[in-house]
This record gives C-alpha cells, structure tokens and sequence, in this order.
C-alpha cells in the first residue's frame, strides 16, 4: 500500500497523521497502540454511517475494543451545545474513560464536534480522527482545532486537541458527492496559494483531467497534509504562521454567517473569500497583478463559485465580528505571488472602502 505518514509533536500530545489507500483497514491496530483502555465510541453522522461504519466497528472489535456508536445528524448544525451534551451523554452510557478513545468518522463536522466533546469530557478523551471527506482529510482532521458554533459566529467555542491520529483514506472519498469533493478542492487550492507553486501547478492539471487517477489524488493531499503538518509543528496555537491557513477565510466566514451555516459549503465560501483577498492584494500592490485571474479560473473549472449575492454591508457586518479580528484590525492573508502569503492587518474603514472592488458580486 502507497502511504505516507508525518507526525505533529505537541505539549499536549503527539499526533500521527497517516495518509494512505485502504489506511481505514487499519483503525483497528492504530486505536490499540494508541490507548491503553479498550472501550470506544465511534461518533458519525447519517449519512457516513450507512457506508463507512460497519468496516470500522468490526476492525475496532477485532482489535479487542468494546465499540459502541452514535450518530449525529449531517449538516452544520450539529455544532451545536445541545449536540454536544448529547455527546457527553453518549460517553458517559459506555462508560468512556480518560483511557479510553473517541473515534470521529465523518467530515469537518463530525470532526470538530466530536473533538470538542472529547476534549472537555472528563478534561481531555483521547480520539482518532477518521476524515471521510476530502476538506477534512486534507484541513480540518489536522492540528487540534475543534468547535462548535454559537448564534453570533462560526467555531467560537472551542479548544486545542490533539488526535492521538489521524487515519487520511483517499479511497473512502469515491463516495463523496461531486459537490463535496469540489469544497474540499478550495482548501486544496488555498495550500497551493500559501506555500507551494508547484503544488499549485499540480492542481491546475488535475483539474483538466478526468480526475479519477488515483495516483495524483493521493500524491496532491499527501503534499496537502504535510503542508499543514509542518505548520501546526511551528504555531499550534495559532498565534503567527498558522494564521496563513486563514487565506480566504475571512471573506468567507462572513459569507457564512450572513446566509445562515450550512447554506453554503465552507468550500463554496472560501473559494470567493480567496478571489476576493488575491483581488485586494492588487489593489495594495502586494500582489502581482493577473493572480486573482489565474486563481479564479482554477476554482471555477474546479465547480466553485467566485462571486456572491449579498451585498458589502452584510458581508462587512459579519467581518466586524470574526475572531480573526486583533486590536481593532481585520486581518487579512494576501499573497505575494502563488505560493507566498503574508499576514496584514487593515483598519476597518479603510477595508470598508475597498470592499466594493475585491468582492464579485453574482449579476442576475
């Protein structure tokens, strides 16, 4: 089997990160080098579990784990405090111990909530995260980050988890829906933007294939994987590099948060969100100009939308209450060309008077 494997190393635990076809076959020998108890819960959501869960209970139990379930409904809105109570509950009836292993199974949703419930349960469960999707595989499975979201913003509760490992399976995504594998591609993208032309270039081609090859799939969230790997390594908090990971989503989150979470992929949002920075980075000269050109014709090969419905106002509001704002600042990742990016805050008003120029607006 073709894999790849790196590590992050962290105060709060070390956290192996394995990318490989058929790499979900082994969550079993993986969780029993990772824990010392043997009860587990696997948490997922519907739509997972009907093709991924019965696999993984079997590989659990033949490991000589007692595995016990829960689902969770599909969507965004199970970020919530209820579904997390409901979390905590669900552990609690299988007598889940700080021994013991939470398993994740799912995309970005099921990865972030069941990561916040096993990091505040008992102060700190250990988990395993199982993306299934390919936004999580190649983002949000890696580096700790979990949350939940509250009524006034998107992953304003959370906390610093590391998973004990992640498990990457390239094969489990021929079952992801076109739409899906296309948000997942926007945070693919966004690596190339921030840290590698050449994986940028790679993209570029995958996207004029028929993309099935299986071979430059793995190979594009290998490099994806070890890209953010290497930069949770150097700022896992999130205090200074980490916040480049952040290219496009600022636009993005706000988008998010006028039309409602879960209205639009994350995907979807962070695919206008990074035209919408490339284009202010123009118009600052930090960026050379033609680049938003050449990263928009990308995303829209790639089914992305560019351009949104909503107006400056709202997307502006919504800015103004992102927790990526310091000290009175918007901060915004730019690039300095493909695969450079840089750090910059703007104050308020002058973002206000350049939104108009940087954000498509879609033409009815």
């Amino acid at each position: 089997m073709k894999s790849f494997e790196t590590k992050i190393s962290s105060p709060r635990g070390d956290s192996r990160i394995i990318v490989g076809n058929g790499a979900l076959a082994r969550i079993g020998a993986i969780a029993a080098t990772s824990v010392k108890g043997r009860r587990v819960c696997v948490v997922s959501d519907a739509n997972v579990c009907n093709l991924h869960l019965q696999p993984v209970m079997e590989a659990l139990a033949a490991a000589g784990f007692h595995a016990g379930q829960v689902s969770v409904p599909a969507g965004e809105s199970s970020k919530s405090l209820n579904m997390v109570s409901t979390l905590w509950n669900t552990f609690n009836g299988y007598g889940i111990t700080r021994t013991d292993l939470v398993v994740a199974l799912g995309g970005g949703v099921v990865g972030d909530l069941a990561g916040f419930a096993a990091a505040t349960y008992l102060r700190g469960v250990a988990i395993i995260q199982a993306p299934t999707s390919l936004l999580a595989q190649v983002d949000s499975s890696i580096g700790g980050k979990t949350g939940i979201d509250l009524p006034f913003g998107k992953n304003l509760a959370g906390a610093f988890h590391q998973p004990r490992a992640v498990i990457t399976d390239p094969l489990v995504l021929k079952t992801l829906p076109k739409n899906r594998f296309a948000e997942g591609m926007a945070e693919v993208v966004k690596y190339g933007c921030i840290s590698d032309a050449a994986l940028f270039k790679e993209i570029e081609e995958f996207a004029e294939s028929d993309r099935a090859d299986e071979a430059a799939l793995f190979k594009i969230i290998a490099r994806c994987v070890g890209i953010k790997a290497d930069v949770v390594n150097r700022d896992e908090l999130d205090t200074g590099e980490r916040m480049l990971l952040n290219f496009g989503h600022t636009v993005g989150h706000a988008i998010e948060n006028v039309m409602g979470y879960g209205y639009i992929s994350h995907g979807e949002a962070v695919a206008i969100g990074m035209v919408a920075a490339t284009r202010l980075g123009e118009q600052t000269g930090t960026t050379p100009a033609g680049v938003s050109q050449r990263i928009a014709a990308l995303l829209k090969k790639l089914s992305l939308p560019v351009e949104t419905e909503f107006t400056v106002d709202d997307i502006f509001e919504a800015m103004m209450s992102d927790k990526k704002n310091l000290s009175g600042s918007i901060n915004f990742i730019l690039l300095e060309d493909i695969g450079r990016a840089v750090r910059i805050p703007f104050p308020p008003a002058d973002l206000r008077a350049r939104l108009d120029k940087i954000v498509g607006t879609r033409q009815e």
